[in-house]
């Protein structure tokens, strides 16, 4: 793809990892452009100077992305990155269940909204703004821990759950998209345990060495996004590149 025309677009730019990611994009020639949408502006003065880099605001509800979508057209086919960085493990309010005694209805609803509903409604809208003859990825970030066949300790059930729908949803987005948009590739990405506020409940129990600094993640998806061979079905992948059964 020529070098005036390639963008990327990341979605959720507001965490850890993503905020890596936007610094090496925006450092990388080989993009025009990184797009970064996020809740509030989260200012990092070693790359707002950058004049590749848009940030654009999004509440995330449907109106809203809708909204963004509409406003990136005159860009339309000069994606070739994408990250929805999206989701939700703990807030003030929510926290992982142990036991089935500590579920909560609203809990739930809200921890499903971040880490399925919001990613597929930007599945939905972006599917006009991707599709072209140059090939996209995109990568989701979803988890581990959402994989029905590695289920081995339990617990969880808000944030196991809203995962495996995540996985489910993009597999099945990706079936309508190989008809729509076949320029389209798909990643599910399991970053691992990184050192961001979204972790640190539980670092406790991580084994030395697998904790990681987001800059490392964010270099790690990157390879994988360059080097993967195209495939027509989605990968669900951990940070190491090793494949994660469904």
């Amino acid at each position: 793809m020529p070098s005036n025309s390639n963008r990327a677009l990341i979605i959720g730019a507001g965490s850890a990892i993503a905020a890596s990611l936007a610094e090496k994009l925006a450092a990388d020639r080989r993009f025009q452009q990184v797009v970064c949408v996020s809740r509030s502006p989260d200012p990092r003065p070693e790359i707002d100077g950058n004049e590749r880099l848009l940030r654009l605001r999004c509440d995330y509800t449907e109106s809203s992305i809708k909204r963004v979508c509409g406003g990136l057209q005159e860009f339309s086919g000069s994606f070739s990155r994408v990250f929805i960085c999206n989701g939700l493990l703990h807030d003030d309010k929510v926290k992982p269940e142990k036991r089935l005694e500590e579920l909560d209805e609203e809990s739930l609803q809200q921890v499903y909204r971040a880490n399925a509903v919001v990613p597929i409604l930007w599945l939905k809208h972006l599917c006009a703004l991707l599709k072209g003859s140059n090939e996209t990825r995109i990568a989701v970030f979803s988890a581990r821990v959402g994989s029905i066949g590695d289920n081995q300790l339990g617990g969880w059930y808000g944030y196991r759950a809203s995962k495996a729908a995540l996985n489910m949803l993009v597999k099945t987005a990706a079936i309508e998209y190989r008809r729509r948009a076949p320029n389209i590739r798909f990643m599910v990405f399991h970053p691992g345990t990184t050192d961001t506020p979204l972790s640190k409940p539980f670092q406790q129990n991580v084994l030395p060495g697998r904790l990681f600094e987001p800059g490392f993640v964010a270099s790690r998806l990157l390879e994988l996004m360059d080097n993967e061979p195209a495939s027509e079905t989605p990968v669900f992948l951990d940070w190491s590149g090793n494949p994660i059964p469904w």
